[in-house]
C-alpha cells in the first residue's frame, strides 16, 4: 500500500492543480506541496491500534485528501469531480471497488480524536456512530456553557458535526491554521470556540475598543507569541474580517503564517528577555545555546503552538483582494467553506 498511497496522493495533487484552476469566483483554488505534506501529516496521526487493516488505512487516506483538497472546493460540481477522482484512483491503484455513494453520501467519512478526551493519549480514529457523537458533543457544550461567560446554543445536525470535526482536525496538528469561509452567523466562531474547549486549548480574540490600532494589535501579538513560544502553550487566535481596522493587521498575520515572526515586532530589550527565557527550553532539547538557535527555537515553537483561525465572509470582493495581497492566507491555511451551518 505504501507506494500506492504516495503515487496516488501525488496524482491527486497533479490532477487537481491542472483541472481546478483559479478564477475570480474561485480565487482560492491554488494548491501547493504544503497540501501534499498535510495529507501525509494527517495519515500519520493514526496509531496502529486504530488502523487494524488495509481498508481502514485507505478510508483514512481518502478522508485526509478530502479534508485537504475537497474542502477548498465551493461548488457541488467541483466536489463531485473530486469524489469521482478518488473512486477512480482507488479502483486503479488499490483494486478497491468502492462507490461514491458509499464513501461520500450514505455515511461521509469522519476521523477524530475526541471520542475519548479523558484518555491519557488521545486516539485518532474513525467515527462511525454519528448519533453517539452528537450526544457527546451536547455534553461538551453543556460543560463549555458552565465554564464560559458567553453561553452558546448550538444544534448538532450532521453538517455542524462535520465542520466541527474539520476544525478539530486542523487545530490538533502542529502548524495547523484554518480559514473558515462563510456568511456572518453561520457558526464559524462558535464551532471554533467549542473545538478549542474540546482540545483544551486557550482561545484568544482581540477586543476592539475605541483607539484600538496597529500598535495595540502588535501588543496582542507579542503576548500571544510569548505564550506560545516561551511557555509552549497551544493557543488559538480567532480573528474575523469584522476586526480588520487596518490592512496592516492582515500583513502581520500573513508574516506569522509564512515565517512564524513579524519583522521588528520586539524591541531589543524585549528580545533579550525572550532569548534568556528560552535558554532552559533549548538546553532541555540538547541544542547549542547560541543567539540564533535560541531565537530560531522560539519561532519554531510559535509556529507549532499558535493556531490562527480566520473567519471570513465570501460576500463582495474584499476576501479575493485580500488573499491576492496576502497569499499566505490561502497557502498556509487549510480552508473550510461553510455553506449550510446555522446557529
Amino acid at each position: 500500500l505504501r507506494e500506492g498511497i504516495v503515487l496516488s496522493t501525488v496524482d491527486v495533487y497533479s490532477r487537481i492543480s491542472e483541472e481546478m484552476r483559479p478564477t475570480p469566483a474561485k480565487f482560492h483554488y491554488t494548491f501547493n506541496l504544503r497540501d501534499v505534506s498535510k495529507v501525509f501529516q494527517g495519515v500519520l496521526m493514526i496509531r496502529p491500534v486504530s488502523c487494524p487493516n488495509s481498508e481502514t488505512l485507505l478510508r483514512l487516506w481518502v478522508h485526509e485528501n478530502t479534508r485537504v483538497f475537497a474542502d477548498r472546493l465551493i461548488s457541488n460540481d467541483d466536489r463531485s469531480w473530486f469524489h469521482d477522482l478518488m473512486v477512480e484512483l482507488l479502483r486503479r491503484n488499490f483494486r478497491v471497488d468502492w462507490t461514491k455513494d458509499e464513501l461520500f453520501i450514505a455515511q461521509p467519512l469522519m476521523f477524530g480524536d475526541y471520542l475519548k478526551l479523558d484518555a491519557p493519549v488521545r486516539i485518532y480514529e474513525e467515527i462511525k456512530d454519528v448519533v453517539k457523537l452528537s450526544k457527546l458533543l451536547d455534553d461538551y457544550l453543556d460543560d463549555y456553557n458552565l465554564r464560559a461567560s458567553n453561553q452558546m446554543k448550538l444544534v448538532f445536525f450532521n453538517d455542524a458535526i462535520d465542520h466541527l470535526s474539520r476544525i478539530s482536525r486542523i487545530l490538533r496538528q502542529p502548524r495547523g491554521n484554518a480559514m473558515l469561509i462563510g456568511v456572518g452567523g453561520s457558526g464559524k466562531q462558535s464551532l471554533t470556540r467549542l473545538a478549542c474547549f474540546m482540545l483544551e486549548y486557550d482561545c484568544f480574540n482581540i477586543e476592539l475598543t475605541r483607539g484600538y490600532n496597529a500598535e495595540s494589535f502588535r501588543e496582542d501579538l507579542k503576548n500571544l507569541m510569548i505564550k506560545t513560544g516561551v511557555a509552549g502553550k497551544p493557543v488559538v487566535f480567532l480573528f474575523t474580517d469584522t476586526q480588520i481596522v487596518t490592512e496592516s493587521f492582515l500583513e502581520d498575520i500573513n508574516n506569522i503564517l509564512n515565517s512564524g515572526e513579524v519583522p521588528n515586532l520586539f524591541p531589543q530589550d524585549e528580545l533579550d528577555r525572550i532569548i534568556n527565557d528560552m535558554r532552559p527550553v533549548v538546553k532541555a532539547l540538547n541544542r547549542f545555546e547560541t543567539r540564533d538557535v535560541l531565537f530560531g527555537t522560539f519561532v519554531e515553537r510559535v509556529r507549532d503552538n499558535l493556531h490562527i483561525v480566520l473567519c471570513m465572509s465570501p460576500v463582495g470582493d474584499a476576501l479575493r483582494i485580500r488573499c491576492r495581497k496576502f497569499p499566505s492566507l490561502v497557502n498556509c491555511c487549510t480552508l473550510d467553506s461553510k455553506d449550510h451551518i446555522h446557529q
